[in-house]
């Protein structure tokens, strides 16, 4: 039998955290959400509508996969999600084109994935399987994929991890919120405070002590809190920070086997959809665009009409650009469309309305972007989420084991199962 516990701290007023206050404050227990930003949200950032021309995301913004908790949500909330609709451009020496140069060899990784009975990196995968010149295209591919969409080191990947996302079927496709993650986000902070929900802002969590009655968590300004459990849902770059019970050192040290990659997403707002008004080809069903730039994805926000190109850069290649500021990263991102659609800069720079670059790895309170598995992902999710009922539990994206690592899915999934855990209603 679970212990009662009726005063529970969440540090981190993310998805994980705000779903895990939400779950708990409707059970009727006491919930003090600690949050070292001024908002909510944590790699959620909505931006105000007056600069895009929409509630823009500087951070998540597409829902992955068939996502229950997330779609749930909405449905609660009364709010819908739009198909993401349009066509998947490449650039192939200066070539616009709808073909992939490697669809005409996924066959063939799919037959070589199909057959690995022991889980390597993808560094592996490529050198033993795809060394050949004739594979070109698909290193490239599958680098991009690894690099861009799990914003993963291919030297650390888990391949095991990646073939069923890349060959796992039908688990529902792509969409966004209409409105954004904002709406979804103030759904979840509003019914918090109904329910009584404590925000404390600007708490920089420095410590968690176990204590007689509980638990006492120090912020950086001196304030002190105390509850009868707490549930950590930092980021996990972000755990070495905090000085935490000295039981829970191994669970910190098998942090250390889940990939964290960085992302830099800018958000380029033109006068008009210039893209659309070229003569050939004809790009006016433009969703993404793939190259080999220096900003090498790019995404629009078709079937809306917003002049807005959404910039992205993740991964290891992030490391190049970390020494720029946000003018310099909005510069390169001009460069990067001048060359994938061969328009002078100073044609771009004159018909910019609104700008942002955000770099991941320079907020502090995120050091990076999102989660992903390396071979030994699956035994430290292990070890972080064991919980022997001491004072302190880790929830967040980092944990969830589903296809979907890394998104908001998985935050919302991984917060959720934690305050069950402490309702009793979940593995103890």
């Amino acid at each position: 039998m679970v212990e009662r516990r009726d005063h529970i701290i969440i540090v981190g007023a993310g998805a994980a955290g705000l779903m895990a206050a939400r779950e708990l404050s409707r059970a009727g227990r006491k919930v003090t959400l600690l949050e070292s930003r001024e908002r909510c949200g944590g790699r959620i950032h909505p931006l105000a509508e007056s600069v895009f021309g929409y509630r823009a995301d500087a951070g998540a913004e597409f829902i992955h996969g068939e996502a229950p908790v997330t779609y749930q949500l909405l449905a609660e909330a009364g709010l819908s999600a739009q198909p993401i609709e349009g066509e998947r451009w490449h650039v192939e020496n200066g070539v616009l084109s709808r073909n992939d140069p490697a669809d005409r060899q996924i066959g063939r990784l799919h037959e070589v994935l199909a057959t690995l009975d022991e889980d390597i990196t993808v560094t592996m995968l490529l050198e033993k399987h795809f060394a050949g010149a004739e594979f070109t295209d698909l290193r490239e591919s599958v680098l991009g994929m690894v690099q861009g969409y799990d914003a993963a080191d291919p030297d650390l990947a888990s391949v095991f991890a990646l073939r069923e996302e890349w060959m796992g079927g039908d688990h529902g496709g792509q969409a966004r919120i209409v409105g954004g993650y904002g709406v979804l986000l103030d759904h979840l902070v509003a019914e918090c405070r109904a329910r009584g929900v404590s925000f404390a802002f600007q708490s920089v969590v420095t410590a968690i002590e176990g204590a007689a009655e509980g638990a006492i968590v120090r912020c950086a300004d001196g304030r002190t809190h105390r509850g009868d459990v707490v549930i950590l849902t930092v980021p996990l770059p972000l755990l070495q920070t905090i000085a935490l019970p000295a039981a829970m050192q191994g669970q910190v040290a098998a942090a250390a086997d889940i990939g964290f990659g960085n992302v830099i997403k800018l958000l380029l707002r033109f006068e008009r959809r210039w893209w659309t008004a070229m003569l050939a080809p004809d790009l006016s069903d433009m969703l993404f665009m793939l190259s080999d730039a220096a900003v090498p994805v790019w995404w629009t926000q078709h079937p809306n009409d917003h002049a807005v190109l959404t910039g992205w850069l993740a991964g290891p290649p992030t490391h190049d650009f970390a020494a720029l500021d946000e003018t310099t990263l909005i510069e390169a991102g001009l460069a990067a469309l001048g060359d994938i659609f061969a328009k002078p800069v100073t044609v771009l720079r004159p018909a910019l309305v609104a700008a942002h670059a955000f770099d991941w790895a320079k907020d502090p309170f995120a050091r990076g972007a999102y989660s992903y598995a390396t071979l030994a992902t699956r035994d430290a999710q292990d070890v972080l989420t064991r919980w022997e009922g001491g004072p302190v539990l880790i929830s967040g994206e980092a944990l969830y084991r589903g296809r979907d690592m890394g998104t908001v899915e998985a935050a919302l999934a991984s917060g959720l199962a934690t305050a069950r855990r402490i309702l009793g209603q979940g593995p103890a």
